[in-house]
């Protein structure tokens, strides 16, 4: 939206280009090109493309915009994000048959970027519907190419947001920065098949909002969708093709109707008031917080006060955060369902029931069944993972199993609303009934449980003091055998038994992975957190040393690439340290896995690369403490959801002074394949010897190969053969399968490049020649554009590796880890 435009500049606009080209006022040929300030116009003058700017900047861009309204509106930008800076712009075809938009030096800002056999005989003209089409005059004036396949943030008649799953091809809708900045912003709207077609809005490519799913005559979710999507929206859905495309064509002709993704995610449709002489907003996606995906998190509802509420029978995950106003951690099931108490595939009438609920949107994800709605029940209860279900008539059953996220409950009259049963054991339906008995119950037993509860709360409070001096007798323990001094009284203490039961009392079934140290389990706690439970094993090497050094250094730190911990427990011989859950376990179980590597394509590979980077730079720079990890390695990288790294394991860590830049050891911890020569063979650690194992460990992430084990002298390991590579110039052939065959970009190709070359200068023999973790997050991010080359490898030289392999026989205490997801 801009200013309105002066009628004496439109008229010399349209004048000046009736004498340039005559009649053909709404083709662009090889011979006949554009140049600012001209444009040309759809043959009923309905759409003009041509030069514009917006108020308050001298920016130049072509596109496409209303030609027979004052106020400036734009359909579609070629050169959104390279605007030109004067008034030299000329848009043309060029020599390859593409339409081009050129600066003054001739530079191509734009182009429409297709292969053309016939370039001479190329044409672009402008429809009245708005759709500007590259042709080729002799192949029957098909169609190379289309502004209405090339978005930008409007959606007018006739355009299609659309799915093609088969050929991996959207076309969707791109906001803008800001209303007078055209070039890409963070979000998009496109239209999803998942299980039944929805229109779906994505931040930074996150699921922002959803429509709810179509059927057939409108999308289930929104307040007002019923008064404006039944005149003209519809949606196309060819399942066998996997094709999917929304669009709109009004029956009013009279009525102009345009529609924006607008900067702040808000998908608006406006419609045009002649007597007011501007748009007036129709209808808007989002009508209040409730709108965000996943706003109550998983089984909360949302309500027209933006409150949330659990569904009944389930409770907050984290009453702290929801006692705030924060509801995105969701809510968890109190009572569990009677099939899955007694294991069984499926469930009698009797054992489970539904909640009806009155909604205003259906939660993500149903899948559809085209049985009546009699049978949707009784389908759901023959299935012990169905939750819920729903029926609509123009889709049929829709079921959910898994979390129920995104629900809406509105009491706002005139809303149509959807009957959403809810999956809930029998005591949870039957707690409604009988109140008046209950009460009564209840009364005539408070006598009795008065009395008891005052004798079990001083028995209870008798053990609570016990307890108490136990746990000040234990502290006071670790505290004297503890030179450091750490004061756990700053840690949350928990208790064998809480732990017991929040892992199913160390369920073989709950385990996540091993290492020298013991076990790690998953648990959950009474309030619904997710934990990991490090139990330190008896048979361990590691003792009270590693067990206190990790508490101090981890409990100093906090950073997004470091695992966090949430508290302790020490009871008699039990050692254990809690975590926060990490849902994707360890590096190594992906990177390493032949099946989950092929997840991890070059971007989420340099996203970990970089988080490592990161997190080692805080513990050797920015945190409080100077710490030196000690023991890098795959298996100790965790990954959250988003598969962001996170570094664990401080067992082995150590504090280094002010004015320390590195230490001696007569015991050498770590793990083979990743301790520099200095620290293996001489116990000297420093910076730079994390900065080694760092390397290893980047180098594996590019290849997808472990660094093994040097027993043999023939087998130079990973650093060898990169060495190698390198040597030869034949690179490429080191990076995994699952990214060379699916990246041919070269700007990825350059940033592989590079990340090898960090990782060689990273695992040189000498620690002076290796850079610090600084350095390193520079050349990461490519501030520092020329590399050094790198020396040879440590480990390559088969001399270096008899010694090593001599020094096994030691009494250091370095693992050969079998490396298991944690």
């Amino acid at each position: 939206m801009g200013k309105t435009i002066s009628c004496s500049v439109f008229l010399a606009l349209v004048s000046c280009f009736y004498l340039q080209f005559g009649t053909a006022l709404d083709i662009i040929t090889p011979s006949k090109s554009i140049k600012d300030p001209e444009s040309i116009i759809s043959q009923s003058g309905v759409f003009r493309l041509g030069f514009f700017s917006f108020a308050n900047s001298s920016n130049r861009y072509v596109g496409i915009l209303y030609n027979q309204i004052p106020v400036l509106t734009v359909a579609w930008v070629a050169n959104r994000n390279k605007p030109l800076k004067d008034s030299s712009g000329i848009l043309n075809i060029s020599d390859d048959g593409n339409l081009v938009v050129l600066n003054g030096k001739t530079e191509i800002l734009w182009s429409s970027n297709v292969t053309n056999t016939a370039p001479n005989t190329t044409t672009a003209q402008l429809l009245d519907a708005g759709n500007l089409i590259l042709s080729n005059g002799d192949d029957g004036g098909s169609s190379l190419w289309e502004s209405f396949e090339d978005l930008s943030n409007a959606f007018i008649e006739t355009m299609k947001i659309s799915t093609d799953v088969k050929k991996g091809r959207q076309v969707e809708l791109k906001s803008w920065k800001s209303p007078s900045d055209p070039s890409d912003g963070n979000f998009s709207f496109g239209i999803e098949p998942f299980n039944i077609p929805e229109g779906i809005i994505r931040k930074n490519n996150q699921l922002y909002f959803r429509t709810g799913p179509w059927n057939g005559n409108m999308f289930l979710g929104s307040i007002l969708m019923t008064a404006v999507y039944t005149d003209g929206f519809y949606v196309v859905a060819d399942n066998q093709q996997q094709t999917f495309y929304m669009a709109f064509e009004y029956s009013n002709d009279s009525m102009l109707i345009y529609c924006e993704l607008d900067s702040q995610g808000k998908f608006i449709e406006r419609r045009w008031d002649a007597g007011k002489g501007n748009w007036i907003n129709r209808y808007s996606s989002f009508q209040t917080d409730c709108d965000i995906y996943g706003y109550c998190g998983a089984f909360g509802i949302c309500d027209s006060s933006k409150r949330c509420s659990c569904i009944k029978g389930f409770k907050p995950r984290n009453i702290e955060e929801w006692s705030r106003g924060n509801g995105s951690s969701g809510c968890f099931r109190t009572t569990p369902l009677q099939c899955q108490r007694n294991g069984s595939g499926g469930a009698g009438q009797g054992d489970d029931g539904f909640l009806k609920m009155m909604v205003k949107k259906v939660p993500a994800f149903p899948v559809r069944s085209s049985i009546i709605n009699g049978d949707c029940k009784d389908q759901c209860l023959e299935n012990c993972s169905c939750v819920a279900y729903a029926y609509d008539a123009g889709i049929g059953c829709m079921f959910w199993s898994g979390d129920l996220i995104d629900v809406q409950k509105f009491s706002t009259s005139g809303v149509d609303l959807y009957d959403l049963y809810i999956r809930l054991p029998s005591s949870e339906l039957d707690k409604g009934k009988n109140t008046k008995v209950i009460v009564i119950t209840t009364v005539i037993a408070g006598i009795v449980v008065i009395t008891i509860s005052a004798l079990f709360l001083w028995c209870r409070m008798a053990k609570q003091r016990e307890r108490n001096e136990k746990r000040k007798h234990i502290k006071h323990k670790i505290y004297r055998e503890n030179s450091i001094g750490v004061k756990l009284q700053q840690l949350p203490l928990f208790n064998f038994k809480q732990l017991a039961i929040a892992t199913n009392n160390f369920n073989h079934a709950k385990k996540l992975g091993q290492g020298g140290f013991g076990l790690v389990y998953k648990g959950i706690l009474d309030d619904g957190k997710e934990i990991a439970v490090k139990r330190l094993s008896k048979a361990s090497g590691q003792g009270l040393e590693e067990f206190v050094n990790e508490v101090v250094v981890i409990s100093k730190l906090q950073h997004r690439n470091l695992v966090r911990l949430f508290g302790c427990c020490v009871d008699r011989e039990e050692k254990m340290l809690v975590y926060e859950y990490m849902p994707n376990k360890s590096l190594d179980s992906f990177i390493f896995d032949p099946v989950k590597q092929k997840i991890l394509d070059w971007k989420k590979r340099f996203n970990i690369i970089e988080g490592i980077s990161r997190g080692l730079l805080y513990l050797h720079r920015d945190s409080r403490l100077r710490i030196i990890h000690r023991d890098l390695k795959a298996s100790n990288v965790l990954l959250d959801r988003e598969l962001n790294p996170k570094i664990s394991d401080f067992g082995m860590a150590r504090i280094f002074g002010g004015n320390e830049n590195q230490a001696n050891t007569k015991r050498v911890v770590g793990t083979y394949g990743y301790m520099s020569p200095e620290y293996a063979m001489r116990g000297q650690f420093s910076e730079k010897s994390d900065v080694f194992s760092y390397g290893v460990l980047l180098l594996e992430i590019i290849s997808g190969r472990r660094n093994i084990s040097f027993h043999n002298r023939d087998d130079l390991g990973l650093l060898g053969y990169a060495w190698k590579l390198w040597n030869e110039g034949n690179i490429w052939n080191l990076v995994d399968k699952a990214i060379s065959e699916s990246e041919s970009d070269s700007k990825n190709e350059k940033e592989i490049w590079r990340c090898i070359n960090v990782g060689l200068i990273c695992v040189q023999e000498y620690a002076n020649d290796r850079p610090t973790m600084s350095t390193v997050v520079s050349m990461l991010n490519s501030e520092i554009s020329d590399l050094n080359t790198p020396k040879q490898p440590a480990f390559t030289q088969a001399p270096l590796i008899i010694q090593v392999v001599k020094n096994t026989d030691s009494i250091n205490d370095v693992t050969l880890t079998k490396v298991n997801g944690r």
